[in-house]
Protein backbone atom coordinates (compact mmCIF):
# COMPACT_ATOMS: atom_id res chain seq x y z
CA UNK A 1 0.00 0.00 0.00
CA UNK A 2 1.37 3.38 -0.88
CA UNK A 3 1.55 5.63 1.81
CA UNK A 4 3.33 9.03 0.92
CA UNK A 5 1.59 12.22 1.12
CA UNK A 6 3.07 15.67 0.21
CA UNK A 7 2.03 18.68 2.39
CA UNK A 8 1.61 21.91 0.90
CA UNK A 9 0.29 25.09 3.15
CA UNK A 10 1.88 28.01 4.39
CA UNK A 11 0.92 27.98 7.77
CA UNK A 12 3.59 26.28 10.16
CA UNK A 13 1.64 25.40 12.63
CA UNK A 14 -0.82 23.62 9.87
CA UNK A 15 2.48 21.58 8.49
CA UNK A 16 3.22 20.91 12.14
CA UNK A 17 -0.07 19.21 13.07
CA UNK A 18 -0.46 17.52 10.12
CA UNK A 19 2.90 15.58 10.13
CA UNK A 20 2.58 15.14 13.82
CA UNK A 21 -1.04 13.30 12.83
CA UNK A 22 0.12 11.23 9.71
CA UNK A 23 3.59 10.36 10.60
CA UNK A 24 1.83 8.85 13.93
CA UNK A 25 -0.60 6.71 11.36
CA UNK A 26 2.51 5.50 9.33
CA UNK A 27 2.82 7.82 6.33
CA UNK A 28 5.88 9.12 4.73
CA UNK A 29 5.56 13.14 4.81
CA UNK A 30 6.99 15.65 2.81
CA UNK A 31 6.54 19.33 3.83
CA UNK A 32 6.61 22.39 1.24
CA UNK A 33 5.55 26.10 2.70
CA UNK A 34 5.52 27.40 -1.27
CA UNK A 35 3.56 25.16 -4.39
CA UNK A 36 6.29 26.19 -6.48
CA UNK A 37 9.03 24.38 -4.17
CA UNK A 38 6.54 21.70 -4.37
CA UNK A 39 6.86 21.52 -8.17
CA UNK A 40 10.48 21.94 -8.34
CA UNK A 41 11.16 18.82 -6.26
CA UNK A 42 8.28 16.93 -7.23
CA UNK A 43 9.09 13.78 -8.94
CA UNK A 44 7.57 11.80 -12.03
CA UNK A 45 4.54 9.36 -11.26
CA UNK A 46 4.86 10.58 -7.39
CA UNK A 47 3.50 7.51 -5.50
CA UNK A 48 1.05 9.46 -3.21
CA UNK A 49 -0.63 12.35 -2.49
CA UNK A 50 -0.37 15.83 -2.59
CA UNK A 51 -2.39 17.74 0.34
CA UNK A 52 -2.52 21.62 -0.46
CA UNK A 53 -4.21 24.54 1.13
CA UNK A 54 -5.87 27.13 -1.43
CA UNK A 55 -5.08 30.47 -0.27
CA UNK A 56 -1.13 31.10 -0.16
CA UNK A 57 1.23 33.40 -0.92
CA UNK A 58 2.68 33.06 -4.72
CA UNK A 59 1.14 30.21 -6.13
CA UNK A 60 -2.14 29.08 -5.02
CA UNK A 61 -3.77 25.67 -4.59
CA UNK A 62 -5.73 26.05 -7.25
CA UNK A 63 -2.78 26.67 -9.69
CA UNK A 64 -1.12 24.27 -8.41
CA UNK A 65 -4.16 21.75 -9.24
CA UNK A 66 -4.19 23.00 -12.79
CA UNK A 67 -0.42 22.33 -12.98
CA UNK A 68 -0.45 19.16 -11.70
CA UNK A 69 -3.11 17.99 -13.94
CA UNK A 70 -0.75 18.56 -16.83
CA UNK A 71 1.43 16.75 -15.97
CA UNK A 72 -0.51 13.96 -14.33
CA UNK A 73 -4.65 14.08 -14.63
CA UNK A 74 -4.09 11.09 -12.54
CA UNK A 75 -2.31 12.27 -9.49
CA UNK A 76 -4.80 12.57 -6.29
CA UNK A 77 -4.95 16.46 -4.78
CA UNK A 78 -6.80 17.00 -1.91
CA UNK A 79 -7.53 20.67 -0.45
CA UNK A 80 -7.45 22.76 2.48
CA UNK A 81 -9.76 25.09 2.58
CA UNK A 82 -11.20 28.06 4.74
CA UNK A 83 -15.46 28.09 5.69
CA UNK A 84 -15.54 30.85 2.55
CA UNK A 85 -13.63 29.14 0.14
CA UNK A 86 -16.29 25.85 -0.70
CA UNK A 87 -17.81 26.64 -3.63
CA UNK A 88 -14.21 27.57 -5.15
CA UNK A 89 -13.41 23.92 -3.60
CA UNK A 90 -16.59 22.23 -5.22
CA UNK A 91 -15.64 23.77 -8.57
CA UNK A 92 -12.41 22.12 -8.27
CA UNK A 93 -13.42 18.94 -7.83
CA UNK A 94 -15.02 19.52 -11.34
CA UNK A 95 -11.82 20.63 -12.65
CA UNK A 96 -10.06 16.97 -11.10
CA UNK A 97 -9.50 17.60 -7.66
CA UNK A 98 -9.81 14.66 -5.66
CA UNK A 99 -11.53 16.17 -2.13
CA UNK A 100 -11.65 18.80 -0.34
CA UNK A 101 -11.36 19.64 3.60
CA UNK A 102 -12.20 22.38 5.37
CA UNK A 103 -10.68 24.21 8.01
CA UNK A 104 -10.52 22.81 10.91
CA UNK A 105 -10.86 19.14 10.28
CA UNK A 106 -9.87 16.21 12.17
CA UNK A 107 -7.88 13.47 12.13
CA UNK A 108 -10.13 11.18 11.09
CA UNK A 109 -11.69 12.63 8.24
CA UNK A 110 -8.11 13.99 7.08
CA UNK A 111 -6.74 9.95 7.51
CA UNK A 112 -9.77 8.62 5.66
CA UNK A 113 -9.78 11.36 2.70
CA UNK A 114 -5.87 10.28 2.46
CA UNK A 115 -6.53 6.70 2.37
CA UNK A 116 -9.23 6.34 0.15
CA UNK A 117 -6.89 8.72 -2.60
CA UNK A 118 -4.02 6.50 -1.76
CA UNK A 119 -5.41 3.40 -3.08
CA UNK A 120 -6.97 4.92 -5.96
CA UNK A 121 -3.42 6.25 -6.94
CA UNK A 122 -2.19 2.41 -6.03
CA UNK A 123 -4.52 1.14 -8.61
CA UNK A 124 -3.60 3.78 -11.09
CA UNK A 125 0.22 3.16 -10.93
CA UNK A 126 -0.46 -0.54 -11.21
CA UNK A 127 -1.94 -0.21 -14.13
CA UNK A 128 0.52 2.14 -15.91
CA UNK A 129 3.01 -0.63 -14.93
CA UNK A 130 0.99 -3.57 -16.78
CA UNK A 131 0.64 -1.30 -19.86
CA UNK A 132 4.00 -0.32 -19.60
CA UNK A 133 5.28 -3.80 -19.26
CA UNK A 134 3.14 -4.90 -21.79
CA UNK A 135 4.73 -2.19 -24.49
CA UNK A 136 7.99 -2.91 -23.59
CA UNK A 137 7.01 -6.84 -23.95
CA UNK A 138 6.19 -5.71 -27.71
CA UNK A 139 9.01 -3.79 -28.48
CA UNK A 140 10.94 -6.86 -26.89
CA UNK A 141 9.09 -8.96 -29.28
CA UNK A 142 10.12 -7.19 -32.31
CA UNK A 143 13.43 -7.04 -31.69
CA UNK A 144 14.40 -10.63 -30.56
CA UNK A 145 12.82 -12.40 -32.84
CA UNK A 146 11.22 -15.86 -32.54
CA UNK A 147 8.67 -18.28 -31.35
CA UNK A 148 10.82 -21.12 -30.05
CA UNK A 149 10.13 -21.78 -26.43
CA UNK A 150 13.60 -21.15 -25.81
CA UNK A 151 13.60 -17.60 -27.46
CA UNK A 152 10.72 -16.45 -25.67
CA UNK A 153 12.15 -17.56 -22.54
CA UNK A 154 15.20 -15.49 -23.33
CA UNK A 155 12.80 -12.51 -23.74
CA UNK A 156 10.92 -12.92 -20.03
CA UNK A 157 14.46 -13.59 -18.72
CA UNK A 158 15.72 -10.47 -20.90
CA UNK A 159 12.54 -8.06 -19.14
CA UNK A 160 13.37 -9.41 -15.94
CA UNK A 161 16.84 -8.32 -15.52
CA UNK A 162 17.17 -4.83 -17.57
CA UNK A 163 15.45 -3.16 -14.94
CA UNK A 164 17.80 -4.85 -12.23
CA UNK A 165 21.54 -3.62 -10.93
CA UNK A 166 23.46 -6.53 -11.71
CA UNK A 167 26.39 -7.50 -14.26
CA UNK A 168 25.07 -10.15 -17.02
CA UNK A 169 27.60 -13.45 -18.52
CA UNK A 170 25.72 -13.91 -22.11
CA UNK A 171 27.36 -17.05 -23.52
CA UNK A 172 26.57 -18.33 -26.81
CA UNK A 173 27.76 -18.82 -30.15
CA UNK A 174 29.51 -17.01 -33.27
CA UNK A 175 26.75 -15.19 -34.31
CA UNK A 176 24.27 -16.02 -32.20
CA UNK A 177 22.89 -12.42 -31.27
CA UNK A 178 24.84 -11.97 -28.03
CA UNK A 179 25.80 -7.79 -28.48
CA UNK A 180 21.97 -7.57 -29.45
CA UNK A 181 20.52 -8.93 -26.21
CA UNK A 182 23.27 -6.79 -24.24
CA UNK A 183 21.93 -3.89 -26.22
CA UNK A 184 18.16 -5.07 -25.48
CA UNK A 185 19.34 -5.24 -21.29
CA UNK A 186 20.33 -1.70 -22.01
CA UNK A 187 17.95 -0.32 -23.72
CA UNK A 188 14.71 -1.63 -21.86
CA UNK A 189 16.26 -0.79 -18.59
CA UNK A 190 16.75 2.20 -16.45
CA UNK A 191 19.91 2.97 -17.85
CA UNK A 192 18.74 3.60 -21.62
CA UNK A 193 19.42 7.41 -21.46
CA UNK A 194 23.01 6.60 -20.78
CA UNK A 195 26.09 5.51 -23.00
CA UNK A 196 26.06 2.06 -24.42
CA UNK A 197 29.63 1.29 -25.03
CA UNK A 198 30.83 -1.95 -26.73
CA UNK A 199 34.33 -3.48 -26.75
CA UNK A 200 35.52 -6.71 -28.77
CA UNK A 201 38.40 -7.96 -25.95
CA UNK A 202 39.78 -9.80 -29.02
CA UNK A 203 40.65 -6.87 -30.98
CA UNK A 204 42.83 -5.07 -29.06
CA UNK A 205 45.87 -5.27 -29.01
CA UNK A 206 47.63 -5.83 -25.73
CA UNK A 207 49.55 -3.50 -25.49
CA UNK A 208 46.55 -0.91 -26.20
CA UNK A 209 44.31 -2.94 -23.57
CA UNK A 210 45.18 -0.63 -20.44
CA UNK A 211 44.65 2.79 -21.92
CA UNK A 212 41.52 1.36 -24.30
CA UNK A 213 39.79 0.55 -21.15
CA UNK A 214 41.02 3.13 -18.67
CA UNK A 215 42.34 6.19 -20.39
CA UNK A 216 45.65 7.96 -19.80
CA UNK A 217 46.98 11.13 -18.74
CA UNK A 218 49.45 13.60 -21.17
CA UNK A 219 52.88 11.59 -20.93
CA UNK A 220 51.80 8.73 -19.44
CA UNK A 221 53.72 6.07 -21.89
CA UNK A 222 55.65 7.18 -25.08
CA UNK A 223 53.10 8.68 -27.83
CA UNK A 224 50.30 9.47 -24.89
CA UNK A 225 49.67 12.86 -26.63
CA UNK A 226 47.40 14.27 -24.42
CA UNK A 227 44.83 13.70 -22.02
CA UNK A 228 42.36 10.60 -23.13
CA UNK A 229 39.00 9.56 -21.68
CA UNK A 230 39.12 5.16 -21.16
CA UNK A 231 35.76 3.43 -22.39
CA UNK A 232 34.69 2.94 -19.04
CA UNK A 233 35.13 6.35 -18.11
CA UNK A 234 33.07 7.51 -21.43
CA UNK A 235 30.41 4.65 -20.03
CA UNK A 236 29.56 6.11 -16.66
CA UNK A 237 26.20 5.71 -15.88
CA UNK A 238 25.93 3.42 -18.63
CA UNK A 239 26.57 -0.05 -19.78
CA UNK A 240 29.69 -1.49 -21.13
CA UNK A 241 29.08 -5.10 -23.08
CA UNK A 242 32.83 -6.95 -23.10
CA UNK A 243 32.77 -9.23 -25.79
CA UNK A 244 34.79 -12.17 -25.96
CA UNK A 245 35.95 -11.73 -22.23
CA UNK A 246 37.80 -14.73 -22.30
CA UNK A 247 40.24 -12.93 -24.16
CA UNK A 248 40.90 -9.93 -22.05
CA UNK A 249 44.68 -10.03 -20.86
CA UNK A 250 45.25 -11.44 -16.66
CA UNK A 251 46.72 -8.22 -15.95
CA UNK A 252 43.89 -6.13 -16.75
CA UNK A 253 41.37 -8.79 -15.53
CA UNK A 254 42.93 -8.04 -12.37
CA UNK A 255 42.47 -3.94 -12.94
CA UNK A 256 38.67 -4.54 -14.38
CA UNK A 257 37.90 -6.36 -11.24
CA UNK A 258 38.95 -3.51 -8.68
CA UNK A 259 36.94 -1.11 -11.12
CA UNK A 260 33.53 -3.82 -10.36
CA UNK A 261 34.40 -4.03 -6.89
CA UNK A 262 35.30 -0.21 -6.04
CA UNK A 263 33.03 1.75 -8.51
CA UNK A 264 36.28 3.85 -9.17
CA UNK A 265 39.41 3.80 -12.07
CA UNK A 266 42.44 5.44 -12.73
CA UNK A 267 43.57 6.27 -15.79
CA UNK A 268 47.50 5.49 -16.82
CA UNK A 269 49.39 7.84 -15.51
CA UNK A 270 47.17 9.17 -12.97
CA UNK A 271 47.16 8.96 -8.97
CA UNK A 272 43.88 10.29 -8.42
CA UNK A 273 40.38 7.75 -8.59
CA UNK A 274 37.37 8.48 -10.64
CA UNK A 275 34.13 7.57 -9.30
CA UNK A 276 31.98 5.76 -12.10
CA UNK A 277 29.01 4.21 -12.10
CA UNK A 278 29.05 1.18 -14.34
CA UNK A 279 26.52 -1.92 -15.28
CA UNK A 280 28.89 -5.08 -17.03
CA UNK A 281 27.33 -6.89 -19.02
CA UNK A 282 30.30 -9.54 -21.03
CA UNK A 283 29.72 -12.36 -23.22
CA UNK A 284 31.91 -15.52 -23.60
CA UNK A 285 31.98 -18.43 -25.69
CA UNK A 286 32.99 -20.55 -23.21
CA UNK A 287 32.32 -21.26 -19.59
CA UNK A 288 34.72 -18.84 -17.75
CA UNK A 289 34.96 -21.24 -14.53
CA UNK A 290 36.87 -23.73 -16.49
CA UNK A 291 39.05 -21.10 -18.27
CA UNK A 292 39.68 -19.97 -14.67
CA UNK A 293 40.93 -23.93 -13.45
CA UNK A 294 42.88 -23.69 -16.51
CA UNK A 295 44.97 -20.60 -15.21
CA UNK A 296 43.51 -18.46 -18.23
CA UNK A 297 40.96 -16.58 -16.71
CA UNK A 298 40.50 -14.80 -12.68
CA UNK A 299 38.03 -17.37 -10.70
CA UNK A 300 37.35 -14.03 -8.78
CA UNK A 301 36.09 -12.12 -11.54
CA UNK A 302 34.53 -14.85 -13.88
CA UNK A 303 32.51 -14.81 -10.23
CA UNK A 304 31.42 -10.97 -10.12
CA UNK A 305 30.45 -10.97 -13.96
CA UNK A 306 28.05 -13.99 -13.69
CA UNK A 307 25.89 -12.67 -11.06
CA UNK A 308 23.23 -13.46 -14.00
CA UNK A 309 23.86 -15.69 -16.36
CA UNK A 310 21.79 -16.01 -20.24
CA UNK A 311 22.68 -18.74 -22.58
CA UNK A 312 21.68 -17.84 -25.73
CA UNK A 313 20.83 -21.31 -27.97
CA UNK A 314 22.67 -22.06 -31.34
CA UNK A 315 20.22 -21.65 -34.32
CA UNK A 316 20.17 -25.63 -34.73
CA UNK A 317 18.42 -26.30 -31.47
CA UNK A 318 15.43 -23.67 -32.50
CA UNK A 319 14.90 -24.22 -35.98
CA UNK A 320 11.32 -23.48 -35.80
CA UNK A 321 12.94 -19.65 -35.70
CA UNK A 322 14.70 -19.89 -39.20
CA UNK A 323 11.66 -19.47 -41.60
CA UNK A 324 10.49 -15.99 -39.64
CA UNK A 325 14.14 -15.11 -39.01
CA UNK A 326 14.81 -15.18 -42.79
CA UNK A 327 11.86 -13.78 -44.13
CA UNK A 328 12.45 -10.67 -41.97
CA UNK A 329 16.39 -10.47 -42.62
CA UNK A 330 15.11 -11.19 -46.65
CA UNK A 331 12.50 -8.26 -46.24
CA UNK A 332 14.99 -5.71 -44.64
CA UNK A 333 17.68 -6.65 -46.98
CA UNK A 334 14.86 -5.90 -50.12
CA UNK A 335 13.77 -2.91 -48.32
CA UNK A 336 16.98 -1.12 -47.87
CA UNK A 337 17.81 -2.41 -51.52
CA UNK A 338 14.55 -0.78 -53.00
CA UNK A 339 13.41 -4.35 -54.22
CA UNK A 340 10.62 -7.08 -53.62
CA UNK A 341 12.30 -10.18 -51.97
CA UNK A 342 11.72 -13.19 -54.06
CA UNK A 343 9.76 -15.71 -52.63
CA UNK A 344 11.02 -18.81 -50.28
CA UNK A 345 10.34 -22.06 -52.37
CA UNK A 346 9.44 -25.16 -49.99
CA UNK A 347 12.62 -26.77 -51.31
CA UNK A 348 14.55 -23.68 -50.28
CA UNK A 349 12.70 -23.76 -47.19
CA UNK A 350 13.82 -27.80 -46.80
CA UNK A 351 17.10 -26.69 -47.18
CA UNK A 352 17.07 -23.94 -44.39
CA UNK A 353 15.50 -26.07 -41.92
CA UNK A 354 18.02 -28.67 -42.86
CA UNK A 355 21.61 -26.46 -42.76
CA UNK A 356 23.42 -26.82 -39.03
CA UNK A 357 23.99 -22.77 -39.79
CA UNK A 358 27.66 -22.85 -38.02
CA UNK A 359 27.38 -19.34 -38.35
CA UNK A 360 24.31 -18.96 -36.34
CA UNK A 361 21.75 -15.87 -36.83
CA UNK A 362 24.71 -14.43 -38.18
CA UNK A 363 25.12 -17.07 -41.22
CA UNK A 364 21.16 -16.51 -41.73
CA UNK A 365 21.10 -13.06 -42.37
CA UNK A 366 23.71 -13.26 -44.83
CA UNK A 367 21.92 -16.02 -46.61
CA UNK A 368 18.52 -14.09 -46.39
CA UNK A 369 20.59 -11.02 -47.89
CA UNK A 370 21.62 -13.19 -50.89
CA UNK A 371 18.37 -14.59 -51.26
CA UNK A 372 17.33 -10.91 -51.80
CA UNK A 373 19.61 -10.36 -54.01
CA UNK A 374 18.53 -13.47 -56.42
CA UNK A 375 22.11 -14.93 -55.53
CA UNK A 376 20.30 -17.93 -53.48
CA UNK A 377 23.38 -20.85 -53.44
CA UNK A 378 21.86 -23.91 -54.41
CA UNK A 379 24.12 -26.44 -52.32
CA UNK A 380 22.79 -24.88 -48.58
CA UNK A 381 23.30 -28.68 -47.15
CA UNK A 382 23.27 -30.06 -43.91
CA UNK A 383 26.93 -30.15 -42.82
CA UNK A 384 28.37 -33.53 -41.69
CA UNK A 385 26.42 -34.21 -38.36
CA UNK A 386 23.36 -33.10 -39.37
CA UNK A 387 20.23 -33.95 -38.70
CA UNK A 388 18.24 -37.31 -39.08
CA UNK A 389 15.45 -37.55 -41.20
CA UNK A 390 12.89 -37.64 -38.66
CA UNK A 391 14.24 -34.25 -36.44
CA UNK A 392 13.76 -32.15 -40.13
CA UNK A 393 10.28 -33.25 -40.60
CA UNK A 394 9.38 -32.23 -37.27
CA UNK A 395 10.72 -29.18 -37.91
CA UNK A 396 9.18 -28.31 -40.82
CA UNK A 397 5.98 -30.06 -39.39
CA UNK A 398 6.26 -27.13 -36.07
CA UNK A 399 6.68 -25.12 -39.43
CA UNK A 400 3.72 -25.55 -40.94
CA UNK A 401 1.87 -25.53 -37.95
CA UNK A 402 2.95 -22.02 -36.57
CA UNK A 403 2.58 -21.03 -40.50
CA UNK A 404 -1.13 -21.72 -40.36
CA UNK A 405 -1.75 -20.51 -36.14
CA UNK A 406 -0.65 -16.89 -37.68
CA UNK A 407 -2.83 -16.91 -40.60
CA UNK A 408 -5.73 -17.60 -39.01
CA UNK A 409 -4.94 -15.32 -35.49
CA UNK A 410 -5.47 -18.63 -33.32
CA UNK A 411 -8.75 -19.66 -34.85
CA UNK A 412 -8.43 -23.48 -34.15
CA UNK A 413 -11.14 -24.02 -36.92
CA UNK A 414 -9.16 -22.33 -39.22
CA UNK A 415 -6.05 -24.52 -38.87
CA UNK A 416 -7.89 -27.82 -38.82
CA UNK A 417 -9.54 -26.74 -42.34
CA UNK A 418 -6.35 -25.64 -43.95
CA UNK A 419 -4.12 -28.82 -42.85
CA UNK A 420 -6.80 -30.73 -43.13
CA UNK A 421 -5.97 -32.32 -39.54
CA UNK A 422 -8.76 -33.47 -36.75
CA UNK A 423 -9.06 -31.79 -33.92
CA UNK A 424 -7.56 -33.99 -31.58
CA UNK A 425 -4.33 -34.91 -34.09
CA UNK A 426 -3.94 -30.58 -34.34
CA UNK A 427 -4.12 -30.49 -30.45
CA UNK A 428 -1.41 -33.26 -29.64
CA UNK A 429 1.00 -31.76 -32.86
CA UNK A 430 0.77 -28.60 -31.06
CA UNK A 431 1.19 -29.91 -27.55
CA UNK A 432 4.52 -31.29 -29.04
CA UNK A 433 5.97 -28.60 -30.44
CA UNK A 434 4.86 -26.10 -27.63
CA UNK A 435 2.41 -24.28 -29.92
CA UNK A 436 -0.40 -22.54 -27.55
CA UNK A 437 -3.09 -20.18 -29.56
CA UNK A 438 -3.02 -17.51 -27.64
CA UNK A 439 0.46 -16.41 -28.79
CA UNK A 440 -1.36 -16.01 -31.92
CA UNK A 441 -4.49 -14.46 -30.72
CA UNK A 442 -4.99 -10.81 -32.60
CA UNK A 443 -1.44 -11.40 -34.93
CA UNK A 444 -0.93 -10.65 -38.39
Amino acid sequence: MLNSVIVVDDEASIRAAVEQWLSLSGFKVQLFERAEECLAQLPAHFPGVILSDVRMPGMSGLQLLDRLQQADPDLPVILLTGHGDVPMAVEAMRNGAYDFLEKPFTPQHLMGSLRRALEKRQLVLENRRLHEQADLKAQLENTLLGMSQGLQQLRRQVLELASLPVNVLIRGETGSGKERVARCLHDFGPRADKPFVALNCAAIPETLFEAELFGHESGAFTGAQGKRIGKLEYANGGTVFLDEIESMPLAQQAKLLRVIQEQKLERLGANQSIAVDLRIIAATKPDLLEEARAGRFREDLAYRLNVAELRLAPLRERREDIPLLFEHFARTAAERLGRHAPAVSGGRLAQLLAHEWPGNVRELANAAERHALGLDSPNLESLPGGRSLSEQVEAFEAQCLRAALRQYNGEIKGVMEALQLPRRTLNEKMQRHGLVREDFLGGE
